[in-house]
């Protein structure tokens, strides 16, 4: 047995969390899974895993394999990827992670026309609001909507968007319209779980202000916020992107459209890298040519 495909399978299982999620990513039954475990811990001489029927628990010396593990893979992916740079051939796998909303709409259907272009290539796309740990889960690409503070990483710039405080005309006529951002204390304020919990951005005098917000209702899936904004059962800080056609259509309106928020642009991050993958780099431009459409985003 490879001992390549032992390590890359140890790698796997501590990632997706369990053989049986292994065994399915790799089509086979988990007991092929298991035996890989056993035969790489035998060949180092050492327990990596604790396994039980519910969970996997990584030993002291499973830790520090898994690290130096994953850094291995990373290089050797790297050199295939600096020989195969004169081929424009995609094959492999491309692991993508983005958030729900935008993931389901904007990346989702390009990801699987990219692949059909492609019949060799291997996709899986994870669809989070959470922010994903690219090096420590060997994700490819993550698309963001936001601006980028983690210098490790390497951005690409793929379109401009826009954040706005939205809500439904019932709510409004029921509850005022917000005239400054000292008014949104006496509103409901529909928030993204803990990943907003620096407030809402706006311009004030030409400087960004993180405004401090407040509700009753608060999910980590921006998808629901969007449902209950045009229920009528607050504000909501929304990309432009998601609420375009509701705002068109009167379902929801604007308010503090004096203290409109930065742009917060659409990026595809990924881990620093010497050598990007063709299969990254590929579909990156991909996506690039799509959102650059004059009629894509109407």
């Amino acid at each position: 047995m490879s001992s390549l495909k032992q390590l890359q399978t140890f790698i796997e299982v501590v990632n997706l969390g369990s053989l049986s999620a292994a065994a399915r990513a790799e089509g086979v039954v988990p007991a092929v899974i298991g035996r890989r475990l056993d035969a790489l811990e035998e060949r180092l001489g050492a327990r990596l895993l604790v396994r039980t029927t519910r969970r996997i628990t990584l030993t002291q010396e499973g830790i520090a394999f898994f690290e130096d593990g994953q850094r291995i893979l990373a290089e050797l992916e790297e050199a295939e990827a600096a020989v195969a740079s004169g081929s424009s051939r995609v094959r492999g796998h491309l692991r993508v992670t983005a958030p729900a909303g935008f993931g389901r709409r904007h990346v989702a259907p390009h990801l699987a026309t990219f692949q059909r272009a492609h019949p060799d290539l291997r996709v899986t796309l994870d669809l989070s609001d959470r922010l994903v740990d690219l090096a420590g889960e060997r994700v490819d690409c993550a698309i963001r909507i936001s601006e980028l503070a983690d210098s490790s990483l390497v951005a690409v710039r793929l379109a401009e968007n826009r954040r706005v405080v939205v809500a439904a005309p019932a709510y409004l006529a029921q509850h005022g319209i917000p005239k400054s951002l000292g008014d949104l204390a006496r509103f409901e304020c529909l928030s993204l779980g803990a990943s907003q919990s620096r407030g809402w951005t706006f311009r004030v005098d030409d400087q960004l202000v993180n405004h401090k917000v407040s509700g009753v209702l608060e999910c980590n899936d921006g998808a629901v916020l969007h449902e209950w904004a045009l229920k009528g059962y607050g504000l909501a800080w929304r990309s432009l992107w998601e609420v375009k056609d509701d705002l068109t259509d009167g379902r929801l309106v604007t308010v503090l459209d004096a203290f409109s928020s930065p742009d917060y642009p659409v990026y595809a991050v990924m881990p620093q890298r010497k050598f990007l993958p063709q299969r990254v780099r590929h579909f990156i431009d991909h996506l690039k040519q799509i959102y650059a459409q004059r009629d894509y985003w109407d």
